[in-house]
């Protein structure tokens, strides 16, 4: 029996449709078109208080950043970019062009074709979100796209420096300081002073993730990203201190983000609603923690794991942690979610930040039908067909131009009619007719 020992708000009434936020970014973006880098620059100033002479960095103010970092911030942002594209890498390994001869004479294949430019929001007005220059920028750089532009809202009236040096050292090509809605649109439709961008990816709040949304066929997104999400599955081999800790690091993300603990473990389930008050009054973070749990933390207690793998589907968590004797039966059986974090020795933040993993993730059960970014999202896989030989164009050509005729395309079975009159033994065959079988 699945059983709630705390509710949250019902998750899709947050994520309804905001007929404010939609009718704000239309507007933003019609302007845009319109206006150009204009509309940008007073957007920027209304929103962020930000107007430099120009949103581009130059080398030498992205040189002056990186100076101002420690040596030991370096090495932490070049440790964990180390991680990213080396995961990324052996990713884009597995990933093969082929060619093949599937009958005599016909050769069928793809190649995986990287786009030629993309766009990366870093959000970075509240919280300096420098791993997201990672997942993007690095990402794609790894897929090979020839021009990465990426761009973070000015922290604190000034362009970060951390989020800079990590775009830098991730090879973004042109750096942006410029934030919201107005930065995403500029990528997207161009203007006179910033070229139009063929993708977009990035996280960020839900202006942005409107935008992206009705940007969406004239340029290519990553996915639709909500709040973000945290699911913790675990029982009595763990304890609720330990669980408290996990659920109440990504509650900090903000107000609306769900945190979940599901269990096989009563006992577990209540040690953890105890620990999480208790932390509650010391996490520095704890204005945002505890709005989040109030609103939108579960616990949900199971008496099997079946049940247990049966609700971790239902919910389709962007992160599942699951802490658990067999953690394995999780791995091997669970189909919905964004990113596993599989023992008590990891953890989402470790996903987040430097395991080696991308965190950019479907949200708001998108998992039930699509992973998170990663180095193929980059790529465009492309087929190509080639016949090489009379014998092998004039055998396609007569099935090809009966079964256009099926579906009454003559012109398309005079395409197959013509090679097979060309490169067939059948030079009498009729225009706009089926070729008939020569068994019929």
């Amino acid at each position: 029996m699945i059983r709630y020992l705390k509710r949250g708000r019902d998750v899709q009434a947050r994520t309804a449709d905001d007929t404010k936020v939609r009718a704000t970014v239309e507007g933003i973006i019609r302007d845009i078109e319109q206006r150009g880098d204009e509309a940008v620059r007073e957007y920027s100033r209304k929103f962020d208080n930000w107007d430099p002479q120009d949103f581009r960095l130059s080398q030498s103010q992205i040189e002056a950043a990186i100076r101002s970092l420690s040596p030991r911030e370096l090495e932490d942002i070049r440790f964990a970019q180390a991680q990213i594209r080396n995961f990324a890498q052996i990713q884009r390994d597995s990933m093969r062009d082929v060619q093949v001869e599937t009958r005599p004479g016909v050769f069928l294949g793809h190649r995986h074709i990287p786009v030629n430019a993309v766009g990366c929001y870093v959000p970075g007005g509240k919280y300096p979100m420098i791993a997201s220059a990672h997942m993007s920028a690095l990402t794609a750089k790894v897929a090979g796209v020839k021009r990465i532009v990426s761009t973070a809202p000015p922290f604190q009236g000034a362009p970060h420096p951390a989020i800079v040096a990590a775009m830098h050292l991730a090879g973004a090509d042109e750096i942006l300081v410029l934030g919201g809605v107005q930065a995403v649109v500029a990528m997207a439709v161009g203007t006179p002073s910033l070229k139009p961008v063929d993708m977009l990816v990035g996280p960020g709040n839900m202006f942005v993730a409107e935008a992206k949304r009705q940007l969406f066929g004239r340029v290519g997104i990553d996915l639709f990203a909500g709040p973000t999400e945290t699911l913790v599955i675990a029982d009595d081999s763990v304890d609720g201190e330990l669980v408290a800790v996990d659920l109440l690091g990504q509650a900090e993300h903000g107000p609306t983000s769900p945190s979940v603990l599901l269990t096989d473990s009563e006992a577990l389930a209540r040690d953890t609603l105890a620990e999480i008050e208790r932390q509650l009054k010391v996490l520095p973070t704890a204005a945002i923690a505890a709005q989040s749990w109030a609103e939108f933390g579960e616990v949900i207690v199971c008496d099997t794991r079946e049940e247990l793998l049966e609700k971790a589907d239902e919910l389709a968590s962007e992160h599942v942690q699951i802490m658990t004797r067999e953690p394995d039966y999780f791995l091997d059986n669970m189909t919905n979610y964004g990113a596993l974090f599989i023992g008590p020795r990891t953890n989402v933040a470790f996903g987040d930040k430097v395991i080696g993993t991308n965190h950019t993730l479907p949200t708001n059960k998108a998992a039930r039908y699509t992973g998170g970014l990663w180095v193929g999202k980059f790529l465009k896989t492309c087929t190509f067909q080639k016949v090489v030989t009379d014998e092998a164009s004039a055998e396609i050509g007569e099935y090809c131009s009966r079964l256009c005729h099926m579906e009454n395309f003559a012109g398309h079975g005079e395409q197959a009619n013509i090679r097979v009159r060309r490169y067939g033994t059948r030079p009498e065959v009729p225009w706009y007719e089926p070729v008939p079988a020569l068994d019929a």
